[in-house]
């Protein structure tokens, strides 16, 4: 885990050369078939990278976009009639039975199927009409690092070219070096942080909040500590009761248009008993699409250390494997 999320700068560099070309191909295709909405089909971390392609598609293009039931297809044995979306399926593996016969289905009923994959000779390559790949490399870690936010950077580079955002764009082509400057920041979270936590919640807002759902899931994966991601605008609408507890609150501070609201929502969590710890981005000089992930890379730096601090082996969690194949 350690090894691979300090090769992502490095990924995400290669990736950013390797797919320009490829992602002007695909938004000449996408403009000439004129989608409607998008679908995001995933699983894990891949549901997670869904989610922030959601709020960076609909914020940046005004593109409507719906996460998949995959149940839907797989066990209620139902078709959907997709022909008017855009289908982006993220996977690391691309071999979850239940992600590719959804491909299958929406590709059927006329959709336009993107893969977003690391292995390009997967299933999930082969079932849809373009691949675009992560050029993560190999990845063995159970918990997903790289990969995830290889996901993420081809979002933004996907949405970039598809919205002819310059500012974007340029900023992307500085995103490596930002994150190698976060690999040298001191810890944001450390073993004393979480000694003896069981249980937490992970607030964000926006992005902030995309990213916190799989975040909360590395704290589960790595860590076995019982984490909860909520938007801070959802938590106040009853689960702030817990507060009452004075339950573990971790902050997850994204510096953009969300800022202010969100960090007044915290102060009002921590005087209602919240015991709050803030993860943060460097004042880096990127675009704010792009700071999501400098959050994100700086914790996993963290959680794999506070790992192997308690004890615990990151890169092979009880009771988990890499593929989770599912039906």
């Amino acid at each position: 885990m350690a090894q691979e999320t300090a090769q992502t700068p490095t990924v995400i560099r290669q990736q950013l050369i390797n797919n320009a070309q490829l992602c002007q191909q695909l938004v000449t295709e996408i403009k000439a078939r004129k989608p409607r909405y998008v679908l995001m089909i995933g699983r894990g971390s891949s549901d997670h990278a869904g989610v922030f392609g959601k709020y960076l598609l609909e914020i940046e293009l005004g593109m409507p976009v719906m996460a998949s039931s995959p149940s839907v297809f797989g066990i209620y044995h139902k078709s959907v009639d997709y022909k008017d979306a855009l289908v982006i399926a993220i996977s690391q593996s691309g071999r979850s039975p239940d992600i590719v016969n959804q491909v299958k289905s929406a590709r059927a009923s006329g959709a336009m199927c993107v893969a977003l994959v690391n292995d390009q000779q997967s299933p999930l390559a082969q079932a849809a009409d373009w691949v675009l790949p992560m050029h993560a490399g190999l990845e063995q870690s159970v918990a997903a690092t790289k990969s995830y936010l290889a996901s993420l950077s081809a979002l933004l580079q996907l949405a970039a070219h598809w919205n002819n955002n310059s500012a974007l764009l340029s900023s992307l082509n500085s995103l490596p070096e930002a994150l190698n400057q976060v690999l040298a920041e001191p810890a944001q979270l450390t073993p004393d942080t979480l000694r003896n936590v069981q249980h937490g919640v992970m607030l964000g807002r926006g992005f902030g909040y995309a990213i916190s759902r799989e975040m909360a899931l590395k704290l589960k994966e790595v860590l076995a500590i019982h984490c909860e991601a909520f938007s801070s605008a959802e938590f106040m609408h009853g689960p702030s009761a817990m507060l009452a507890n004075h339950i573990q609150v971790i902050d997850v501070q994204v510096e953009d248009e969300s800022a202010p609201v969100h960090s007044s929502q915290i102060q009002t969590f921590a005087q209602q008993g919240g015991r709050v710890v803030s993860l943060s981005h460097s004042q880096l000089t990127v675009h704010p699409r792009c700071l999501p992930l400098l959050v994100v890379l700086r914790f996993y730096v963290d959680v794999e250390r506070i790992a192997q601090a308690y004890g615990r082996d990151p890169d092979r969690p009880q009771g988990l494997k890499k593929v989770t194949e599912t039906h």
